[in-house]
């Protein structure tokens, strides 16, 4: 490869990632009582994000409960994301699995419903050496010209990244960043250096995500993002701004909530949402709703957040 085109190249992957910054929220799947997917209500959440000024929307993903969609339902998703969305914002599709063919199904069905970027998480319980889990992105990138976003998130799959698979796969040209979930700073700082400078870094983990940004991080994946748009919004303009003291202010604030939502996940996020008047709160199994005891606590904090959300957010 020539010294133009590689320049050429690394200049094309920097447009891609120019966008996957800030918080982005990873946007539950609303369904109605009979268990299908609220077109209307998955339509509002979209539109309210969109409004609130997120740069991209993460659909079908941890959050959406993609584990329990059926591959239509995984296309009926992006497709109404796409279309509220009007090329406004980018729309990330979760495509992963843990049977790489079936991953490549999922990547190739999001691009074709309108899709503008592919999330891929690490395959999950069957643990893969590394050899075959640099294989598996691969194919993945391989079936799709969208930019990828890999996903690791060890608490869920077992086994994580190691830091030269993932240094291995930020060389490849559609691999533009990763979903980091682990909560680990320290990894950040880390692997910073030895990234290319276009690879964008985001946490999966509210409670963190300002400390993330503080050591070189790009953003958030953000579930609280889903309740408070605007203050995570406004967290991230005082950030990028200088304004440290007002965005740990405003990030204090959401501690408590994102600790709430995290606990059970997303049964949580769905409850915060349908007190909010946006969905209902059904999951399916095997997640189910909120207890009392849990839904109490969870208003409560809800209540605290809303007696000074609107003068935090501006």
């Amino acid at each position: 490869m020539t010294a133009k085109a590689v320049t050429a190249k690394a200049a094309s992957k920097a447009d891609t990632a120019e966008w996957l910054s800030g918080f982005i929220p990873d946007l539950p799947t609303p369904f109605n009582h009979q268990g299908e997917i609220d077109a209307e209500a998955f339509g509002r959440l979209c539109e309210r994000q969109i409004s609130a000024g997120a740069t991209a929307l993460v659909v079908g993903e941890t959050a959406g409960e993609s584990s329990t969609l059926e591959p239509a339902e995984r296309v009926q998703l992006v497709r109404i994301a796409a279309g509220i969305a009007r090329k406004r914002v980018r729309i990330i599709a979760g495509a992963g699995s843990n049977a790489t063919d079936r991953a490549v199904t999922f990547t190739r069905a999001a691009a074709a419903a309108g899709a503008d970027a592919i999330m891929s998480v690490v395959p999950y319980y069957n643990k893969p050496m590394p050899q075959g889990m640099a294989a598996h992105f691969q194919a993945v990138t391989a079936a799709t010209t969208l930019p990828v976003i890999l996903h690791d998130i060890p608490s869920r799959t077992v086994k994580g990244l190691t830091d030269e698979t993932l240094l291995e796969l930020a060389a490849a040209p559609r691999i533009v960043g990763l979903r980091d979930g682990g909560g680990d700073v320290a990894r950040l700082a880390r692997l910073r250096p030895r990234l290319p400078a276009t690879f964008r870094m985001l946490t999966g983990d509210d409670n963190s995500s300002l400390a993330y940004m503080a050591a070189g991080g790009d953003g958030c994946i953000s579930a609280v993002a889903n309740v408070a748009p605007d203050l995570y919004v406004a967290v991230h303009r005082h950030f990028r701004e200088g304004r440290l003291y007002q965005a740990r202010e405003l990030h204090q604030r959401l501690v408590q909530l994102a600790t709430l939502l995290e606990g059970e996940h997303p049964a949580a996020l769905k409850f915060a949402l349908a007190l909010l008047g946006f969905m209902q709160p059904s999951t399916r199994l095997p997640i189910v709703q909120l207890n009392g005891s849990a839904k109490a606590e969870l208003a409560q904090a809800m209540a605290e957040l809303a007696d000074e959300y609107l003068a935090a957010a501006h």
